[in-house]
């Protein structure tokens, strides 16, 4: 008996053994694709990296620079290339688990891949070149260095699989995300646009006064940020953009990008510049996974952008048969298209085939819950001109050759600010947003068996908030409505523009403080616009009003240990400086009312928010009113330096990481930061800054932390844009190619 049971028991521990092995290696041989269109071109770039490591990418055509970047980028930060590269394969989740997986999930959704399979083609051959030649550059690096791959059979990749990645995250810019996690879940869409502008309230607004978060809020933010390709950090946490024109700066035009990403993962910013015989020259900053800027400038022009909100995603809700299977459109039952997809989810050493099933439309993806059935159409959906349009604003020479790309429409949503050597100023509310016939009510949830509301693509140009060279002789954004933009007798009008457009009202305190402080200015030189762009102030307005009239108004009979805190606020500065004693209280408290007015979700209680701050202050540094340079830290590798500014501040530390010792460590704010100008008669000059260094994931570089004192301390290092500057500054030069 014993003998047979041993014998089970080793048998037993074949099959576990066996299971283990099967879960363990599976994923990469169900990866393993036959057929990938790889480029038979030959390469040839040249990479000079300059005193700060910043890539400076050559080549006799444009595509061998593209494959340069690859090559480039790879050597900063193969790691986040490898996720990005996962995400648009739909593989995310056999590196990153259960939110991996929900990444993959909506890469089925919106079939990412089958809109690369249809569009990619009709793009341009040099644009699709481009594609190509970036594509060989990464798989030519995973060749070379297998010990740094994270997957198995993730490389080849081909140009589609980078278009499919562009497919997926785009949407998520204008808060896709949004909609998906209520629709799966079951939950509430919150699709309210709310104001703040005095006179024009919108009904349904959430810009009333703070009120209690629902119980489930906190837990709805983490599964919403589950369906985002962005993580936690998001893509619409806030970025400021400024142009003034040379009346106003008394010298040069002059353009600020100063975006606020997450400082590192898939949208944190990579500087670069290239340079190509066929007439690429630019410089400044993409995303993973691009082979071009996607803002900075070139010889004669230059942009930035910010985040809008624009009313982008419409949600019908479909009438089903008996089956479930056929929805009702018009006067026919039509099939719904449904297929099976296996999403691999990593659980420590193992990987597990999760199926799902996926289903579409006439409209566009459908969701099932336990509500019904829902479908979503949004700006943009199976377009991916976009890829073409980047490509050729770098290589625009003035601004009617810029507009005339933007006005095709192919870059979905974002804010574009301006700016060129003739001294044109330009600020162009950009979003492709559906052209909505009037009547229905586009917030809500719509009829889904009703042609008349389905939509066939975006609004006219001539239709979206436009400013060009205002009398004000300034232009900014700070994630705020476009009606606040130039300054009084500049500003457009609200009522000019169609309700359906869905035109956000609302306002940031960076917006606030911007419109101030740059109307109130004189003559807006290099050291004002400092000011203004490093300014630490909050208004008493909008959601800070409200925040501080509830901490006057709070009852703390039944709570007294909270009274010294609460009146350190009340007599607090509104300046996040480093300076007064309130200022850490301030930006631990500030930070989710800021969340929940931007992102439309339940608010904290002020009580609770309150408490939170004192019971973190009191554990980790034993007193309320330690230094918020104490409190707040730019960490990387061995350094550890102090910072300013709040969430929602011009100077902005946004979102952060909460440490063992207390300590709050920026993880989102401001990132790439480019300063330029061009003075009459001269060539472009720029200047800009990142906050740790172009090797973000490379410990042993040098470079991997070596901006991080220059940006706490406020200062830019030079763009090395011209060759012979960039030659006079090189550290390192080599060539690069494919050859074999």
């Amino acid at each position: 008996m014993t003998s047979w049971l041993g014998r089970i028991g080793f048998a037993l521990l074949i099959l576990v053994l066996a299971a283990f092995i099967a879960l363990a290696t599976w994923e990469p041989f169900w990866a393993k694709r036959d057929g990938v269109a790889l480029s038979d071109e030959t390469y040839t770039a040249e990479i000079i990296r300059d005193e700060f490591g910043v890539p400076h990418i050559y080549g006799e055509r444009d595509r061998d620079v593209a494959y340069g970047v690859a090559i480039a980028h790879a050597e900063d930060d193969f790691s986040t290339l490898q996720d990005v590269i996962a995400m648009a394969r739909g593989r995310y989740g056999a590196i990153a688990g259960q939110d991996g997986a929900a990444i993959d999930y909506v890469y089925h959704l919106l079939d990412a891949r089958g809109t690369a399979e249809s569009e990619y083609p009709k793009l341009p051959a040099d644009t699709q070149a481009l594609f190509e030649a970036y594509a060989t550059g990464l798989n030519d690096y995973a060749a070379q260095h297998p010990g740094e791959l994270k997957l198995g059979n993730l490389f080849p990749v081909e140009g589609k699989d980078v278009a499919a990645g562009f497919a997926l995250r785009q949407p998520f810019f204008f808060g896709l995300n949004g909609v998906i996690e209520p629709l799966v879940t079951g939950g509430d869409l919150r699709r309210e646009f709310g104001p703040d502008i005095p006179g024009f309230p919108r009904e349904g607004s959430s810009d009333t006064a703070l009120q209690p978060a629902e119980d489930a809020a906190e837990d709805a933010e983490k599964e919403s940020l589950a369906y985002s390709p962005f993580g936690r950090d998001g893509a619409h946490n806030g970025s400021n953009a400024f142009a003034v024109t040379p009346e106003r700066s008394g010298g040069p035009t002059t353009l600020i990008s100063n975006s606020h990403q997450p400082l590192r993962g898939g949208v944190a910013w990579y500087e670069f510049s290239v340079e190509s015989e066929e007439g690429w020259h630019f410089t400044g900053a993409n995303f993973p996974g691009s082979p071009f800027p996607f803002l900075g400038h070139n010889r004669t022009l230059g942009w930035t952008n910010t985040v809008n909100m624009p009313d982008m995603v419409d949600v019908y809700e479909l009438e089903l048969d008996e089956s479930g299977t056929r929805y009702r459109f018009a006067d026919e039952w039509r099939d719904l298209e449904t297929r099976t997809v296996t999403l691999p989810v990593r659980f420590g050493p193992v990987v597990l085939p999760i199926r799902r099933e996926i289903h579409r439309s006439v409209h566009g993806p459908v969701i099932k819950n336990d509500k019904g059935a829902f479908a979503f159409r949004y700006g943009g959906i199976g377009n991916l001109g976009q890829l073409d349009a980047y490509y050729r604003l770098n290589k625009a020479t003035n601004l009617e050759e810029w507009e005339a790309v933007l006005s095709r429409m192919d870059i979905p949503s974002t804010n574009f600010i301006y700016a060129d050597a003739e001294g044109n100023i330009a600020y162009v509310y950009n979003a492709a947003i559906p052209d909505r016939p009037e009547g229905a009510n586009w917030r809500g949830v719509l009829d889904g068996s009703d042609p008349a509301l389905l939509t066939d693509g975006p609004v006219e140009y001539e239709e979206l908030p436009r400013y060009v060279n205002p009398a004000s002789g300034w232009l900014y954004n700070a994630n705020n409505t476009p009606f606040t933009a130039a300054g009084e007798g500049s500003d457009l009008a609200p009522e000019d523009f169609a309700p359906e457009l869905g035109v956000e009202l609302k306002q940031t305190n960076r917006s606030r403080m911007a419109w101030k402080l740059l109307s109130e200015a004189g003559q807006l030189d290099r050291a004002a616009l400092e000011r203004v762009k490093y300014d630490t102030g909050y208004m008493r307005a909008g959601y800070i009003a409200d925040l501080w009239d509830g901490l006057e108004a709070l009852d703390l009979s039944e709570r007294p240990d909270l009274a010294p805190a609460r009146d350190l606020l009340i007599e607090w500065d509104f300046t996040a400086d480093n300076i007064g004693p309130a200022d850490s209280l301030a930006l631990l408290i500030i930070r989710e009312f800021m969340s929940c007015r931007y992102q439309n979700k339940g608010c904290p209680t002020v009580l609770e928010e309150l408490e939170k701050a004192v019971t973190h202050l009191d554990t980790h540094f034993g007193r309320l009113d330690v230094p918020m340079s104490e409190l707040l830290r730019l960490r990387q590798g061995d350094v550890d330096l102090p910072l300013d500014g709040g969430s929602d501040t011009l100077r902005a530390s946004t979102l952060w990481h909460v440490h063992d010792d207390g300590r709050l460590a920026l993880r989102h704010g401001d990132s790439f930061i480019q300063w330029v100008e061009w003075m009459p008669g001269e060539r472009v000059t720029s200047r800009s800054i990142q906050p740790f260094g172009a090797a973000t994931t490379r410990p042993r570089s040098p470079h991997y932390t070596d901006q991080m004192q220059l940006f706490v301390e406020k200062r830019l290092k030079p763009v090395h844009f011209w060759r012979e500057d960039v030659l006079a500054n090189a550290q390192t030069r080599k060539t690069v190619t494919n050859r074999r």
